[in-house]
């Protein structure tokens, strides 16, 4: 072959490799935001996961997949058991991996797997019986008064090699039967990974480590990333003065804290392991998920070392192979809690929340507000009727609002919306527009406002496409515009449906307005949108749905998509 042919025919072969490629799904930068790419085109989770045990059978994937799909569900994130798949050490049976991939196909889902394997909400219950019996070969974890805990030792390298390896046959075969189609958008590397009971292991193994120098790797990037550091971490190093040479307590102090930072550092190592693996198999997204510390309890009263808020950075030194440290959610405080995780080096995506009548108005926040990958109830196969309708409801809209949302994801045009009886109002400005969001129930008109009952979470999105255009959707809230330089004194009074004083209210106090001009609200539309992203008109709400021109609204037993045109005036 003369060099010429060979040159094209290589050619030909590398450009072949990058469009297979661009294929797989995976992460890509956009301003600000990092999105996901799937079929390639950018991809939001619209997601939910099954309970722990709901993928152990082919009956139970076969029920609650065509469920799940007509809840509205795009994606669907499924555990992969270790102990299913290789029951004898050395024999894999992939059949309820090849089972969970054929039915997402024919429900026209997208699957992420979590693999539980030799962590799972810390303890190590998911490893085959084999590797549990063989105490001596897969060595525990030990507490501090010596005794052996149900949890491998991420210290030994013999628990590492089986893990590694069937984790390497796992992405083999998803590669194999998958790697054209892209069912497989993602994978878990293990399970809420941490310790329990004291916050490290006081194995042999482990006891050594701890009193060895920090490693060189992880003391470079605290060098370098000094001044992003998470301040608890900052502050721990600082007491130290901030040395870069000696053992774990002579870096960090002798505290159980500093416990914790060596726990989160040998996770991250043994879990960047697996993603190197994985990696090299099949490239496709890989993120780990952590167990919230939320009730102000110490370390090792929690899955302690996992990828929590204040351990960010130990894990980003540790695992860089792993695109995400995820949060799973149960204890409330929900913006609070995404906004830790939306970082400038970390993406949000909620694979694991508690299932709620508020998930679709958290959904609509969390895109809203942290140009989230994705957002995923836990244990959805579950979900009641009526939560399995308003679930639906709520990805219904997002569905359509997709190739808008990622259109303009990095750009700094959204913002997110939630409330609930306590938080009950927020404002955002552009430019020189002010824009007052509020709880439905914040207007007089509902009596479930007033009567005791506890307020549903109200929630959304807004979004500006142009300076006095706004894409404004979710449940329960009600929006105000109006221009930076009013000054105004206005008394608040009871007014009726009509905008008419309510009868026998207070007398209306004077108005006092001065500035250069006011925004007024001009169509008010509701729509839907096509996968193209083109608007498509449902009806025009200019009435008594926007109180003739006062604001525009959403009530709480809806979900709506708003176009929403601004004018100015003098």
């Amino acid at each position: 072959m003369n060099v010429n042919k060979f040159l094209i025919l290589s050619g030909i072969a590398l450009s072949l490799f990058a469009k297979a490629q661009e294929t797989i799904p995976h992460l890509q930068k956009k301003g600000t935001a990092t999105q996901l790419v799937v079929e390639q085109k950018p991809f939001l989770i619209l997601g939910g996961e099954l309970g722990n045990s709901s993928a152990s059978s082919f009956q139970d994937i076969e029920t609650y997949f065509p469920k799940l799909q007509q809840m509205g569900l795009n994606t669907i994130l499924v555990p992969a058991y270790w102990d299913m798949i290789e029951q004898e050490e050395g024999k894999f049976d992939f059949s309820l991996i090849d089972k969970t991939i054929d039915q997402a196909r024919k429900n026209n889902l997208k699957v992420v797997f979590l693999w539980f394997g030799s962590y799972k909400n810390s303890m190590s219950c998911y490893a085959p019986l084999w590797f549990k019996k063989d105490d001596k070969k897969y060595p525990r974890a030990y507490s501090k008064a010596g005794k052996p805990m149900e949890i491998a030792s991420s210290f030994s390298e013999n628990v590492l090699k089986a893990d590694n390896t069937m984790f390497s046959e796992l992405m083999k075969h998803i590669a194999t039967i998958d790697k054209t189609q892209g069912t497989v958008m993602m994978v878990q590397v293990e399970n809420e990974i941490g310790m329990l009971e004291d916050a490290r292991d006081y194995s042999k193994e482990a006891n050594t480590a701890f009193n060895k120098q920090v490693p060189e790797t992880l003391i470079k990037f605290l060098i370098k990333n000094k001044k992003q550091l998470h301040p608890s971490l900052l502050e721990k190093w600082e007491k130290q003065g901030f040395k870069t040479k000696g053992n774990w307590q002579e870096i960090f102090g002798n505290d159980v804290y500093t416990d914790e930072l060596f726990t989160a550092y040998s996770y991250a190592q043994y879990v960047e392991k697996l993603a190197k693996t994985a990696r090299s198999i099949h490239n496709i997204p890989l993120y780990v998920n952590a167990a919230m510390n939320s009730r102000n309890r110490l370390p090792g009263e929690y899955p302690s070392g996992g990828p929590l808020a204040h351990l960010i950075d130990i894990w980003h030194a540790g695992a860089p192979s792993i695109d995400m440290l995820s949060p799973d959610l149960y204890d409330g405080d929900f913006t609070s809690w995404s906004a830790k995780y939306r970082l400038h080096n970390n993406p949000l995506f909620i694979p694991e929340i508690k299932m709620t009548q508020n998930n679709g108005v958290q959904a609509f926040y969390a895109f809203g507000e942290h140009d989230a990958i994705g957002y995923s109830p836990f244990s959805i196969e579950n979900n009641s009727e009526a939560g399995s309708k308003r679930l639906s409801e709520a990805y219904s809209k997002l569905k359509q609002l997709m190739p808008i949302l990622t259109k303009y994801q990095g750009l700094s045009q959204s913002k997110g919306l939630l409330f609930d009886q306590k938080n009950t109002e927020r404002m955002i400005n552009y430019d020189d527009l002010k824009i007052t969001a509020k709880h439905f129930f914040s207007l007089p008109w509902d009596p479930r406002a007033k009567d005791g009952s506890i307020w549903p979470e109200g929630g959304g999105l807004i979004l500006r496409l142009a300076k006095d255009e706004y894409i404004i959707a979710g449940s329960g809230i009600v929006v105000e515009f109006e221009k930076q330089n009013e000054k105004k004194e206005i008394q608040a009074k009871d007014l009726g449906e009509d905008g008419f004083a309510a009868q026998g209210g207070k007398n209306q106090a004077q108005h006092i307005w001065s500035g250069t001009s006011r925004v007024g609200i001009g169509p008010v539309d509701e729509i839907s949108i096509d996968e193209n992203g083109k608007f498509i008109p449902i009806r025009r709400l200019n009435g008594d749905q926007t109180h003739q021109g006062r604001h525009v609204r959403i009530g709480v037993d809806d979900f709506q998509i708003l176009h929403v045109k601004l004018y100015e005036y003098q």
